[in-house]
């Protein structure tokens, strides 16, 4: 896998510790699981594998299952959550979120600059509470957000949500049994899990 190349870092102690914590892969939703499978679990969302939700009833579900799982996570913690945004230049978009710019990355290069494809950290610190992300998680099952990140402040426990459920790392492969084995209902039938 070719890595993204880092262009600009505005917190490099946050970067630091990513490196430290999760070498393999850049802070990037879709592409942290993969290197560290061996404490991966994926949940889906609803039951019976279903991706999108129909009205508030599987909304409900879709946050209860995000819910229940950041609170085992980051109970009574502080937690980071990491959102993107795309771009065609290095430059910062216009649109973006409230939260402090961290890095930049070119995810991918070509030889023709219309075609560089650009990548945006953002993270917020904040205490975890209930239902605090509900608004974010929702733009998530909609397929409206991607790529977003929720950890810890040292990158032991990460949360990846998608479109359909949600990835997550634990620090070794008895924590994420442990966890894994509180929602069986939750897991796909896949043989790998996926």
């Amino acid at each position: 896998m070719n890595l993204p190349q880092l262009l600009h870092d505005a917190q490099p102690e946050l970067t630091a510790l990513w490196e430290q914590r999760r070498p393999a892969a850049p802070p990037i939703g879709h592409m942290v699981s993969n290197p560290y499978w061996e404490v991966w679990v994926r949940f889906h969302s609803l039951p019976g594998s279903k991706r999108y939700p129909d009205g508030e009833d599987e909304y409900a579900i879709v946050l209860e299952r995000y819910n229940t799982v950041l609170d085992e996570l980051f109970a009574g913690r502080e937690i980071l959550v990491v959102t993107s945004r795309w771009s065609k230049t290095p430059a910062l978009p216009r649109r973006r979120p409230r939260a402090p710019h961290w890095q930049t990355l070119l995810f991918q290069d070509d030889p023709d600059p219309r075609f560089r494809i650009h990548k945006h950290l953002f993270v917020d610190r904040r205490p975890w509470h209930r239902g605090s992300l509900d608004r974010l998680l929702r733009a998530v099952a909609d397929h409206a957000v991607a790529d977003v990140l929720i950890s810890d402040t040292r990158f032991d426990r990460i949360h990846l949500p998608y479109d359909g459920g949600a990835d997550v790392l634990l620090t070794t492969p008895e924590e994420r049994d442990r966890l894994r084995e509180r929602h069986t209902d939750w897991l796909s039938r896949h043989p790998q899990g996926l």
